[in-house]
């Protein structure tokens, strides 16, 4: 009977330096691709977007499409940096109730840090359109 080698003080067998190793079975199962770029419910449950009302809006010094934000969370002010000034002049955003996704990692744009995103559609060779609301929404209520 031959007897293996094993690591010193471990019992655990010593790799020789010309053995191969084996490939070690796990239990992680590959994701099953979801067709045409869609996300699970699990995947969009992470998103969180909030109704947020604009508090101050400026231009963005030498940029032709950002606008600087602060906007009321209801338990916070944040700010953000939209590029929307080619659609919104920034006093007719004042008072205004939007939506923003509130969990987005920040992120700075031309030295400003933007503290979240503001939610407008985007039509093929038009202007950004803000998503709004018809009725009074609470600010900081969650979209679901």
């Amino acid at each position: 009977m031959e007897e293996q080698a094993t690591s010193v003080g471990t019992g655990v067998p010593a790799v020789q330096p010309n053995e191969q190793k084996q490939p070690v079975a796990t239990s992680i199962k590959p994701v099953a691709a979801i067709p045409d770029g869609k996300i699970s419910i699990d995947d969009f449950a992470k998103v969180e977007l909030r109704v947020a009302q604009v508090k101050t809006a400026e231009r963005v010094k030498g940029a032709d499409k950002l606008l600087r934000l602060e906007v009321d969370l209801g338990t916070e002010v944040r700010q953000l940096v939209a590029g929307i000034a080619e659609a919104y002049e920034p006093e007719t955003l004042i008072g205004r109730k939007v939506v923003i996704v509130a969990n987005l990692a920040p992120r700075k744009l031309r030295g400003l840090e933007s503290n979240g995103m503001i939610v407008a559609a985007s039509p093929e060779g038009g202007k950004p359109v803000l998503a709004s609301f018809l009725e009074d929404v609470p600010i900081g209520t969650r979209l679901k």
